[in-house]
């Protein structure tokens, strides 16, 4: 896939996505309208399936909804209300201290600056850039394992991790798509684009795309 072939690729997907749902931390996002819940609600999505993380962030907003409010909860319990999302436990003690810092340094507040979310344990730049994009509306690009092997697989960039594959989006997908790249990919990653053997029979790009390191599909 070709600079020139992504503005088409973007629109195919905008149209097939509706059939799909939404991922787990967007459907909070967009629920909550918060950074906070976006925040957490990433944390415990991380090696956890979706419908694991729709119910634990439910679980747990319900018991206690703001940073005060989980700040005063001892990890256990936030274990309790998590599990079974996966490695609970570490999370629980994550989630404990990120709403401690958050209302001892930032009165409450997500700050909306990357470098300072990545100062909080637990959080990485996936995790990062969906607060910056889904809880503050700001420009940014989340590469999770999805967009990094489609995005690969589709021949658009060549790089050997997330990180990488984000500073080679940010260098060559045109900012209009930054927001919307992870939903949508994360969504066909779920659905088509499998890791192994894909589903490139069904699939509505397969006329775009480069098939890099596909040896078999279906």
């Amino acid at each position: 896939m070709n600079s020139e072939q992504i503005d088409q690729a973007i629109s195919i997907l905008r149209a097939e996505s509706r059939q799909w749902k939404l991922p787990s931390v967007s459907v909070i996002a967009d629920q909550f309208h918060s950074p906070f819940h976006v925040l957490i609600s990433c944390i415990i999505s991380l090696r956890t399936k979706d419908a694991v993380t729709s119910e634990a962030s439910s679980r747990l907003f319900k018991h206690a909804s703001t940073p005060v409010a989980i700040a005063k909860l001892k990890p256990e319990k936030i274990a309790e209300l998590i599990y079974p999302a996966g490695f609970y436990r570490n999370k629980s003690v994550q989630i404990c201290e990120i709403c401690q810092r958050l209302h001892a340094e930032f009165g409450g507040i997500v700050p909306a600056d990357i470098n300072q979310l990545l100062d909080f344990k637990g959080v990485g730049r996936k995790t990062a850039n969906l607060v910056l994009t889904l809880g503050h509306g700001l420009p940014g690009i989340c590469v999770d394992i999805h967009v990094h092997r489609i995005t690969n697989r589709w021949g658009y960039v060549k790089s050997k991790t997330p990180d990488m594959t984000e500073a080679a989006l940010r260098e060559k997908l045109p900012e209009q798509y930054w927001l919307e790249i992870n939903d949508l990919l994360v969504s066909l990653g779920q659905n088509i684009c499998f890791p192994i053997s894909p589903a490139c029979s069904r699939c509505p790009l397969i006329e775009l795309c480069d098939r890099v390191g596909v040896t078999r599909s279906r």
